[in-house]
């Protein structure tokens, strides 16, 4: 994680690379466990420079059926979420029982699998995409039970019932909580009939499928000292600190003093620093994706939360 977190110190041979080389490296710590999984991971560049400015990106790679979906507010602070990126499933010959996965099997098995197999698929059969990211965007990521079941737009309406415009600072982690257990609640009533017996239309079909579901929902936020100081890993502390603070690594509410300052390019067009407002304008952007950038090594202000 400390590798991740804009400004730390790490040695060369644990700095950032990307994505893919992100994965092997987890791949490859989990020694000899045997199993397989799909997976979608999202990464917050901070490094990434556009016409010289530097401009928050999220990096996305993904393998197999989870997917991910990046929601934004076009018109302002009080206009609704829109989907602005969603990734694509990969499974193959296009059955969904058989998605693209990271595996590692033993004898029992395939006799003739190494993990040279799933590195390759890493390095070969990822998809890697990355996307604009601005404060306030708000990415939601699930397994194959997730969208399977339901249709981008149903995604969206529950993350405006939830997510309302016009709210100051950044969406409180419970209310993001929240609303990943309410769309997991609503993919699985589509494997329910309603009063008439008649079962809701999915993407996969009449009646959804029965599926294990995962759903993580993030916020773009603002990156500041606060956010440093609470989730840098920090050495054990003495009994007598824990007895004298709360123990829990909490950050102080009047960090005011500590915003950085957004290069232009990082937030929605017309919106002001939040020296001067702290919580969005009316503003219109388009949205971009797929933009190809250069990197630099100097940390920018945004984090995924």
């Amino acid at each position: 994680m400390r590798q991740l977190i804009p400004g730390s110190t790490n040695a060369p041979e644990d700095a950032y690379r990307g994505p893919i080389p992100l994965v092997r490296e987890a791949f490859e710590q989990t020694g000899t466990c045997l199993g397989s999984t799909t997976l979608v991971l999202a990464v917050l560049d901070n490094s990434t420079r556009i016409h010289g400015k530097l401009h928050p990106m999220i990096a996305v790679i993904s393998i197999g059926d989870c997917e991910l979906l990046i929601l934004r507010r076009l018109h302002g602070e009080h206009s609704a979420l829109q989907p602005v990126f969603h990734t694509e499933m990969q499974r193959i010959d296009g059955h969904f029982q058989t998605p693209l996965q990271l595996a590692r099997v033993d004898d029992r098995i395939d006799p003739d699998f190494h993990d040279d197999i799933t590195i390759e698929v890493i390095e070969k059969g990822s998809a890697v995409h990355c996307v604009s990211a601005y404060e306030g965007d708000i990415v939601v990521m699930g397994s194959d039970g997730v969208f399977d079941n339901l249709f981008l737009d149903e995604v969206a309406e529950l993350c405006n019932a939830v997510l309302q415009p016009g709210r100051q600072g950044p969406v409180p982690e419970g209310t993001l909580e929240q609303l990943a257990r309410q769309i997991v609640e609503a993919c699985h009533a589509k494997t329910h009939p309603n009063v008439l017996g008649a079962y809701p239309e999915a993407p996969i079909g009449r009646g959804g499928k029965v599926d294990d579901t995962s759903c993580v929902v993030a916020e773009v936020v603002e990156w500041t000292e606060a956010h440093k100081r609470r989730y840098m890993p920090r050495p054990p502390m003495f009994f007598w600190k824990e007895f004298l603070s709360c123990g829990s690594g909490c950050a102080a509410d009047d960090d005011e003093d500590d915003l950085e300052e957004y290069d232009g390019g990082m937030r929605p067009h017309g919106m002001r620093s939040p020296r001067h407002v702290r919580y969005h304008e009316h503003s219109r952007t388009e949205s971009r994706v797929d933009e190809s950038s250069s990197s630099d090594d100097e940390p920018s202000a945004c984090a995924v939360a």
